[in-house]
């Protein structure tokens, strides 16, 4: 009987589907790609990636949801909050969709039934930052004794950080007798203005609420504080290497780690149904000096015995 010739083995195709632009992901994307390579998963050798990112046009997450579903990609991975997540939930009932941390959450916003059981083919990461605002807010306070007034940015689209801003910093800040100012920040071309006009009511501190234009603008708000020289508080690290004061959020290179476990148990037969949705296992507080030295702030030892990283 003549030997039949072997098939090749079909290189699964991951849909990469992002809120952000290819340069602001870039280290996203990396940090994925690395995690997936740890797992044997090389892109270009043994799986496929196709990359649909926003581009800075709202709106497009349905119809980039829908791009993936077309190409029958093995599972789509999603790097936006919880408008993304659903747009690839409404374009697919059967095609895993893998959260590599979203900030809401996510029995809440009706994309998974529980966190231990999701039940749908939704599963991955959740960082609940909004659950770690009060925390946040304590530090600050705790980096700054003085601090009384706090500017707190936020994007009222943004329903985690709505709830942030309205719920969970009222309750902390009445414990720790601090004022809030909430501003609202909609788009990219509001920060200089929003900072123009609260220099004015002269706060003592800034908060960072957490989410994609956040993220995005990290850089730039972190220019702005320190040109107004106000200690500030964000939730991802890439803002205080930027020159922010501090920050305090999930690690995400742990994250990473777990979003490329996720992949690799899917694609070996695995259902999202009966992957338990998982938090942050390691959380990090990052301080950077520099910028304390140049706003003129001394942090109190205790508050710096406490931080996972200074930046020197």
């Amino acid at each position: 009987m003549p030997a039949r010739a072997q098939q090749p083995k079909k290189v699964p195709l991951l849909g990469y589907l992002s809120s952000g632009n290819a340069a602001a992901e870039s280290a996203r994307a990396d940090a994925i790609r690395l995690a997936l390579r740890e797992r044997a998963y090389v892109e270009g050798q043994n799986i496929a990636i196709e990359y649909r990112y926003m581009e800075g046009k709202r709106g497009r997450a349905t119809e980039l949801a829908a791009e993936l579903v077309r190409l029958k990609v093995d599972l789509i991975l999603v790097t936006g909050g919880e408008i993304w997540i659903r747009a690839a939930k409404n374009a697919t009932k059967t095609i895993p969709i893998v959260m590599t941390g979203t900030g809401s959450d996510p029995v809440e916003g009706g994309l998974i039934e529980s966190l231990a059981r999701p039940g749908g083919n939704v599963t991955g990461i959740t960082n609940l930052t909004r659950e770690l605002g009060g925390k946040r807010l304590e530090l600050l306070k705790e980096a700054v004794p003085k601090l009384a007034r706090v500017a707190v940015l936020y994007n009222p689209v943004t329903s985690s950080s709505v709830h942030e801003v309205k719920k969970v910093l009222p309750v902390a800040a009445r414990v720790l007798k601090l004022t809030i100012q909430p501003w609202e920040v909609r788009g990219a071309d509001d920060f200089e203005r929003v900072f123009a006009a609260l220099n004015k009511q002269r706060p003592d501190g800034l908060f960072v609420s957490p989410g994609q234009q956040m993220g995005f603008s990290g850089k730039r708000i972190a220019g702005l504080a320190l040109k107004s020289r106000l200690p500030s508080m964000y939730s991802n690290k890439e803002a205080v290497e930027a020159g922010g004061l501090m920050s305090y959020g999930a690690d995400e290179a742990d994250s990473y780690r777990r979003v490329a476990y996720y992949v690799d148990t899917i694609l070996k037969g695995a259902k999202p149904a009966d992957l338990p949705v998982e938090q942050p296992a390691k959380v990090e507080f990052v301080i950077n000096l520099q910028t304390a030295k140049k706003i003129g702030l001394t942090i109190p030892p205790e508050v710096l015995a406490r931080a996972n990283k200074l930046i020197k």
